[in-house]
């Protein structure tokens, strides 16, 4: 796969690269063949504005007839290619000249031998009087621009060396930048599919600050998390090999739950390896990587959360001697529903409480928190909108009586003896949309059981009820 990665993707990042480089090179090339022939005409342009302003002045102060010596040394200038002078009426007038010449048009001759074809010509009109004629008359000075031609002949001439160059150079950029872009996305290809194969004897460096760094980063991290979790899953997996072989009743039973486990854990990660695959191929909606990415730290949360329930529950099948001690278990309650405010809120659902404190218990603190988040969070998630959740604690003969009963929904009688068993799950779609593992309600069970208890559940005529004492 990683060899079709590199074939497809670095052919599409070199071609891109060629492409783009290609295009702004031309679109340069092309501006300053446009700029510079035009900005030099209008150098020259100026020059000649300036050149017969002056000459315009001269011609205003002396008289028609004496200006001729003016005209033959304004026509002596290299960049005045003739003139012209009319009458304000449009009638052209013999140009004054001591040397009997007069200007009857634009000749070869006039331009020194070049031609309209070769030389291109500039030209400006004026309104002048002279001295002695309030006549007012037109004076059109026509200035040769035969550089601005050669300027232009000389970018078409270089345009196949240039082309040349550019192309080399193109292809030499295009292919470095295509190995540094897509080298990260091959590392990356390779990883994934370590990770598919649970092998995290590696680490990304995290040089990068873009989606691809982010990525980077993140699997780092789920890499570190799963390689810790996975080695105290394996210490507490030894241990629970001891516990077997002295108790060969629940030989059987521990072995299908580990198996039930290795199989749910390959679901989170194979989603993972698709959507990063999916990125990393860009295909479709995959090219989204800010939404995939999410995503995908979604999944590896999920994938962290079902591996600490497994090693909780591996603990408590280990029958660890957990600390004890006397808390107030009314408190607890009331703080989760605080943290779950939000989702109760949008849910629109009626919370009635009906809790006796202080309540006094003897127990392992943090596992009775799990027993009441799990079975209060099930009863709120899986509760329609607009239900009600009745929660009572109260005192029975010196025991607590616990339960929690959602409204509007009803779970099918055949299934309420499973809903304790290890990864069952009564619908497998809705579940899997609500992050469930299948093990609260079994690790619920387990924690009681190390606390002399029992946990109950039964459909009532309102509702689900899940109820114990302890």
């Amino acid at each position: 796969m990683i060899k079709r990665i590199k074939g497809s993707l670095f052919a599409k990042v070199f071609i891109l690269t060629v492409a783009v480089l290609l295009c702004v090179s031309f679109l340069v090339y092309g501006v300053l063949a446009w700029y510079m022939p035009q900005t030099y005409s209008n150098n020259l342009n100026a020059a000649l504005d300036e050149q017969t302003s002056d000459f315009i002045y001269e011609l205003e102060h002396i008289r028609m007839q004496d200006s001729g010596g003016l005209f033959d040394q304004f026509l002596q200038n290299t960049t005045i290619s003739m003139v012209e002078l009319y009458t304000a009426d449009g009638v052209l007038v013999e140009t004054p000249s001591n040397q009997n010449s007069f200007n009857d048009g634009i000749t070869g001759e006039a331009l020194g031998g070049a031609s309209y074809e070769s030389a291109p010509i500039i030209s400006n009109s004026y309104y002048f009087s002279f001295a002695d004629d309030n006549s007012q008359y037109i004076l059109t000075v026509y200035g040769e621009a035969s550089q601005i031609a050669e300027l232009r002949q000389s970018f078409v001439s270089v345009l196949p060396i240039l082309f040349c160059v550019i192309l080399l150079v193109s292809l030499a950029t295009a292919w470095v930048y295509s190995r540094i872009i897509t080298n990260p996305v091959l590392k990356i290809s390779r990883i994934s599919k370590e990770m598919s194969d649970m092998r995290l004897e590696w680490q990304l460096e995290e040089r990068r600050s873009d989606e691809l760094g982010v990525l980077e980063n993140s699997l780092n991290t789920l890499s570190r998390k799963l390689s810790a979790t996975l080695e105290e899953l394996q210490s507490a997996n030894l241990q629970l090999q001891k516990d077997i072989e002295h108790q060969k009743a629940l030989e059987r039973a521990q072995q299908d739950f580990f198996s039930s486990a290795s199989h749910e854990l390959k679901t989170p990660i194979t989603i993972i390896k698709g959507q990063l695959e999916g990125m990393l191929l860009g295909i479709g909606a995959y090219k989204d990587h800010e939404k995939y990415l999410a995503r995908s730290l979604e999944v590896a949360a999920t994938l962290e959360t079902m591996v600490q329930e497994i090693l909780t529950i591996s603990r408590l099948e280990t029958n660890v001697d957990f600390k004890m001690e006397h808390f107030d278990c009314a408190p607890t309650i009331h703080g989760y529903l605080r943290e779950i405010d939000d989702l109760v809120a949008t849910k629109e659902l009626q919370i009635h409480l009906a809790i006796q404190s202080p309540a006094f218990i003897n127990g392992n603190k943090l596992l009775i928190e799990k027993v009441f988040s799990n079975l209060i969070s099930n009863a709120v998630k899986y509760s329609p909108h607009g239900a009600s959740v009745d929660i009572i604690l109260q005192n029975t003969n010196g025991r607590f009586l616990f339960s929690v009963e959602n409204t509007g929904t009803h779970i099918p009688e055949d299934d309420i003896p499973k809903l304790f068993d290890a990864f069952y799950r009564m619908e497998q779609s809705r579940s899997r949309r609500t992050g469930g593992s299948g093990l609260g309600l079994y690790m619920v069970q387990r924690i009681l059981q190390q606390h002399n208890s029992y946990c109950e559940a039964c459909n009532t005529e309102n509702g689900v009820k899940f109820f114990f004492t302890i």
